[in-house]
């Protein structure tokens, strides 16, 4: 029917004789509604009477029989004269039941047509509450099924009209096979895509697992998000996509995690070994993952610990499939024992539960005779029993207990020190060094622990923060999450209830000692980033800021000594938490990552204190908002959450602080007028640092100058009588250090300093208060972006040099490149000694001559990334001379550095940037076409390898472990979406024109080839989109859509790729769709739940996707020309709006109604009118009126 005023009139006289817009609440008369709503009412109607007429009771509210019924039911008048009164009754009931069927008949009709199917589920998926009156109907009908057959002789009647309406509330997306994709169509897309692949084509289905565990491991950038919420979302999202199940799901995830640790099971020998954060990932992240996604399902199911619901059971069966991978469970040496120790404790529940037993306190008494072998499955299984995942009936799983036979003279287990310490015994030292060596096994002797950190004295607070801080909070994997959380929030102490500025300057310095504890604890090895995967970096920062703010604001004593010594003071306290606080976001990036990028510069998303901060808020904005709990269970008093939002304006001299390090990196230093407080305390600590010199120093009256007349011919007395050190606060301290830098390296620069000279000052600076190398290296990270010092020779003679070593680490690095596929070119020539600029020499002269002691470790951190950050802000391949430098300083550590440095050609080559691209899809694809086990060396072992490490690092290296250490030194991030993206259609183009040539002749265009080719570039764009968005985060996604593939479709093709054939043109479109989708819907999701992942990415999708749709809507109609084959472009649109309706319809809803219109005429123009009618269905309630006008 045609708009205008007779369908307006017709439109409102329904609506007033039903009083639909009353029952249903919705305002206006729009064609639409009343149409969708007068299907809805007439078939619960009829279904409500077929109930009345069985003598059921109907679904009818008061308020609707109100409506519908005046008098309730009245008798029929029947003009039949001379019959009797049973046969009228006889007649009646005939009619009643032929009325009654025609009812159902009728129903069936109606539901089982197409355009009122489409009806309702437009209501389904627009508005449910609506449609709940149907579901309501739909389960009378269910439970009077039986008794419903039996009095209409209905036969299967019932059972269709409940299936035609289930049909309706299944909100998948069903695709015509014939119709989509033409060429392609033959593909089984209503069916698992997961279940067109065997072998290693069916672990490459989950490579984006591989890719984000191996990611995440790297701990030189550190995340505010939780992984546990990152993977909850990944699974979800990837279990959808392949349409595998939950069993399969696990799996897949549990053998990406298992390769994650044998990856590097045997670790390279180094400041961070980065063993623990793996296994951190195996048995806790995922484990607690897995139970946020079981949560969801018993939240929704209301059973709760339901063992019988699908996801529990999935999570069962994958961990019983898991035994059949042996080579994936050898434990590493350093977790030996604890796999022996779950296996034993197995061993003992199932000897006593096979001796009818079955009592938890006899699971200490163990029978010696038999030594059962532990694995990683056992460490897994003991992780998921710990968080109720799964009960201790695993303990009986066939297979589970291994045993290697008799003990002849096996050690038994010791005595856990956690029972000692729960029993009372004292900390004393052996019993503290036992603890902090042994992790605890619950949160009972945590709790235990965290009181006497509260309460105990002195001595014993800060024995039980070195404690919590030990094995429990690197290695106590069943109850991690808990020690996280606990030292957090010990380290946000409760001020006392005075306000003022004295009381908590003297609640802190009560305090010095245990928050030193704690301070160190945190900087050891892998503990800041295992922070960081637990998403609690904005928290650290939030409780590091007051300590910072109230230590770095009191002066030392007077006779304050270097504070590297190990004592405990005011500096020693306040560098340890400034230079924790530095290491959680880049505060010595040079300039150019601060700008807003353009055409090739670099597009990614840097943590900042700022937006730390901003993480921290939220996170208090969500507790107080919100009842439930994150994931992990309430651990008491350490899982408060501080009531107020902290802000960097609350700390003064921190801000100071943070923006006088940003205007050090942005521009060069202003001048200080003489009578300037800094300028005087500068002239202090030029007067400390140059003691030891019999030399001309460094003028305390031209620190205002930057050129060589900082260099003064007058002398500093050297004479101890006269020298005093700046007994000054630390902030001040800080304030002046950079024109202190400047001033000597001025003054070597210029020759009144040696070189020897400069690195034994900035020893001394570090020495008196260790906070000063965050200065130095921010001052000199952009000293050498700015490009304007002098080169200096590395020949050892003035500087260090590396020797023999350069050339000898420049082989190994361009070695095990090659065996990657990458060739480089050799940067450094024989008989030309190497060249650094001043202030890199300067920084890594300084660094070399720190000692290697666990309690510098939170010095080691800030310069030991300095180092490798240094080499981007400077065009001189620097890498190798810095790795040479430390080989000849720390010999053991010669693999580690020689993987490290094997990042630095990616920095400033994009030729070797785009050869290490395809490499990773050249393993993947070469290596995934065949096989039969889950874990052979093929896709993803090819991809990211087996092994990296064991008697040093294991030639061929994988190309994508590679690319997962290199890819945050890309500079220009666009030619890195670019190449990807032309590997995905270059790739596709192969599979095509490969797949589709290959074999007999009578095979040729046969469905086999042409669907395995389709599977292989499915692969491609899901590894294609992991790549990208490991190398550039939201921005390079967001890059993506607006961007790099609007501009590829309407770029003209290259001669290579000019006239693909219709094949090969098809699949080149669906790789490109798959690789796009697959970005926007591992960032974005369907429905993401976490208020941290809101924050931080979800914001973003409806503009992003929505200007793409706008894209297709503008080349769809005809205002925008393309430049790619018309083939390429149908299929693309085509794959790219049904993985949208079939998986994520949700996106659709914040796209413009015309947009939506534009492209589903489109789709209509090529005979999809079933997508193209799913997509307007999808539409949100504003589509509404327009699929019913389509249909109609």
């Amino acid at each position: 029917m045609d708009p205008g005023p007779n369908r307006d009139k017709i439109t409102k006289s329904i609506d007033d004789a039903l009083q639909l817009s009353k029952t249903y609440g919705f305002s206006g008369i729009e064609t639409g509604h009343v149409v969708i709503f007068f299907m809805l009412s007439v078939i619960t109607k009829l279904i409500d009477c077929t109930l009345e007429d069985c003598g059921f009771q109907s679904g009818l509210s008061e308020a609707q029989e109100s409506i519908y019924a005046i008098e309730g039911p009245q008798d029929m008048d029947l003009d039949v004269k001379g019959v009797s009164t049973e046969k009228q009754n006889e007649h009646r009931a005939q009619l009643r039941r032929k009325n009654t069927a025609m009812a159902l008949d009728a129903m069936l009709m109606m539901v089982a047509d197409r355009k009122i199917q489409s009806f309702l589920r437009l209501i389904f998926l627009n508005m449910p509450e609506k449609f709940s009156t149907l579901s309501q109907r739909l389960s009378l009908v269910e439970a009077h099924k039986m008794e419903l057959e039996t009095l209409l002789t209905a036969n299967r009647k019932i059972d269709d009209l409940l299936m035609n309406i289930r049909r309706v509330s299944s909100s998948a997306y069903q695709p015509n096979n014939k119709r989509l994709l033409g060429v392609l169509g033959n593909m089984k897309y209503s069916g698992s895509m997961l279940g067109q692949f065997t072998g290693a084509g069916r672990a490459a289905c989950w490579v984006i697992f591989d890719i984000y565990v191996e990611n995440a491991i790297d701990g030189k950038h550190l995340s505010a998000i939780s992984a546990i919420e990152v993977l909850k979302e990944m699974t979800k999202t990837l279990q959808a996509i392949n349409e595998a199940s939950w069993q399969e799901t696990f799996k897949a995830l549990w053998i990406s995690a298992l390769r994650l640790v044998q990856r590097a099971r045997e670790p390279l020998e180094g400041p961070i070994p980065h063993l623990d954060a793996r296994l951190c990932m195996l048995l806790a992240l995922i484990p607690l993952s897995i139970g946020a996604i079981l949560k969801e399902e018993t939240d929704v199911s209301g059973v709760q610990g339901g063992k019988n619901l699908p996801k529990r059971l999935g999570l069962v069966s994958s961990l019983q499939d898991l035994v059949q991978y042996s080579g994936l469970l050898v434990p590493p040496s350093a977790v030996v024992n604890a796999a022996n120790a779950a296996a034993s404790k197995a061993a003992i529940f199932k000897a006593n539960y096979k001796s009818g037993g079955g009592n938890p306190g006899m699971m200490g008494q163990n029978d010696s005779s038999t030594k059962p072998v532990g694995n990683m499955l056992h460490l897994i299984v003991e992780a998921c029993i710990s968080r109720n995942l799964i009960d201790t009936s695993a303990y009986l799983w066939p297979g589970y207990v291994v045993s290697s036979g008799h003990l002849k003279d096996a050690t038994l287990s010791q005595e856990s020190p956690w029972l000692n310490f729960m029993q009372g015994a004292p900390l004393s030292g052996p019993l503290i060094d036992a603890l902090i060596a042994t992790p605890a096994s619950s949160t009972t002797e945590l709790d235990r622990l965290y009181n006497i950190v509260l309460n105990g004295s002195e001595e014993e607070k800060s024995a039980a923060a070195k404690i919590l801080c030990g094995a429990s909070f690197v290695c106590g994997w069943n109850i991690q999450e808990h020690v996280v959380r606990m030292v957090i929030r010990l380290l946000s102490l409760p001020l006392p209830s005075s306000s003022s500025t004295q009381g908590s300057v003297s609640h802190y310095l009560s305090q010095m000692s245990t928050l030193n504890a704690l301070l160190l604890g945190i900087s050891y090895g892998d503990a800041i980033h295992i922070i960081s995967l637990y998403g609690m970096v904005p928290d650290v920062a939030a409780a590091l800021m007051p300590i910072c703010e109230v230590f770095g604001s009191i002066p030392p004593p007077s006779n304050h000594k270097p504070a590297i010594v190990g004592e405990i003071s005011v500096y020693s306290v306040f560098s340890c938490a400034f230079l924790c606080l530095l290491r959680l976001w880049k505060f010595y990036k040079p300039p150019q990552e601060y700008c807003l990028a353009g055409r090739g510069g670099s597009v990614r998303l840097e943590l900042t204190l700022d937006y730390l901060l901003l993480m921290h808020n939220n996170h208090i904005d969500f507790a107080n908002s919100s009842t439930s709990n994150r994931n992990c269970n309430n651990i008491g008093p350490s899982n408060e959450v501080p009531a107020q939002p902290l802000y960097i304006d609350s700390f003064p001299k921190l801000r100071a602080w943070y923006f006088q390090n940003q205007a050090c990196i942005a521009s060069t230093l202003s001048g200080l007028c003489n009578k300037n407080p800094v300028h005087q305390v500068a002239n202090k600590i030029l007067s400390m640092i140059c003691r030891k010199m019999n030399k001309p120093g460094i003028s305390s009256g031209n620190l205002s100058s930057t050129s060589s007349s900082s260099v003064s011919g007058s002398s500093v007395s050297t004479s101890d009588d006269s020298y005093q050190r700046p007994t000054v606060p630390a902030w001040e301290f800080l304030e002046a250090v950079p024109f202190v830098l400047e001033a000597v390296l001025t003054a070597c620069a210029h020759g009144r300093f040696s070189s020897r000279d400069l690195t034994t000052s900035l020893r001394d600076l570090v020495d008196f208060l260790p906070a000063s190398i965050a200065a130095i290296v921010s001052y000199f990270l952009a000293e050498i972006t700015r490009g304007i010092w002098k080169m200096v020779p590395m020949n050892g003679t003035e500087w260090p040099s590396p020797g023999a070593s350069l050339h000898s680490i420049e082989a190994e690095i361009k070695e095990i490149l090659a065996s990657a596929g990458i060739q480089i070119p050799s940067c450094y020539p024989r008989g030309v000694p190497p060249m650094l600029p001043l202030p890199m020499a300067a920084l890594v002269s300084l660094t070399i001559t720190f000692k290697l002691d666990k309690s510098l470790e939170y010095i080691h951190a800030i310069s030991g990334q300095a180092l490798e950050n240094c080499t981007g802000g400077s065009s001189w391949p620097s890498m190798p001379i810095i790795g040479a430098l430390w080989t000849q300083k720390v010999r053991r550590w010669h693999d580690f550095i020689v993987l490290s440095c094997l990042r630095s050609p990616f920095g400033r080559d994009k030729d070797a940037v785009a050869q290490l691209i395809q490499s990773c899809f050249s393993s993947f694809l070469l290596s995934s076409c065949g096989g039969s086990d889950f874990t052979a060396n093929r896709g993803v072992g090819a991809l990211m390898g087996d092994s990296i490490t064991g008697q040093g690092l294991q030639l061929p290296m994988a190309p994508g472990f590679i690319y997962l250490r290199s890819c945050r030194t890309f500079q220009d991030t666009y030619f890195v979406s670019e190449v990807i993206l032309k590997q995905v259609i270059e790739w596709a183009d192969k599979l095509a024109n490969g797949f589709s040539s290959i074999g007999p002749p009578q095979l040729k265009s046969g469905r086999t080839p042409l669907s395995s080719a389709a599977c292989m570039a499915h692969q491609v764009a899901m590894l294609g989109g992991g790549l990208l968005c490991v190398a550039g985060g939201p921005l390079l996604v967001q890059v993506l859509y607006e961007e790099t593939l609007p501009t590829l479709l309407l770029s003209a093709r290259d001669e290579s790729m000019k006239d693909p054939g219709p094949v090969s043109s098809t699949l080149q479109g669906y790789a490109m769709a798959n690789m796009l989708f697959f970005c926007g819907s591992l960032l974005w999701g369907a429905e993401r739940t976490s208020p941290m992942l809101k924050l931080s990415f979800l914001s973003r999708r409806p503009r992003v996707v929505g200007t793409h749709m706008d894209f297709m809507a503008g080349v769809l109609d005809g205002h925008i020309l393309l430049g790619c084959d018309h083939g390429t472009w149908k299929a693309y649109v085509s794959r790219f709006v049904f993985l949208v309706v079939k998986f994520v319809p949700s996106w659709l809803r914040d796209i413009k109604l015309d947009t939506l219109k534009k492209i589903a005429s489109g789709l209509r123009s090529w005979n999809e009118h079933d997508l193209a009618l799913a997509l307007l269905e999808r539409g949100g309630p504003q589509a509404i009126s327009t699929v019913v006008e389509t249909l109609l």
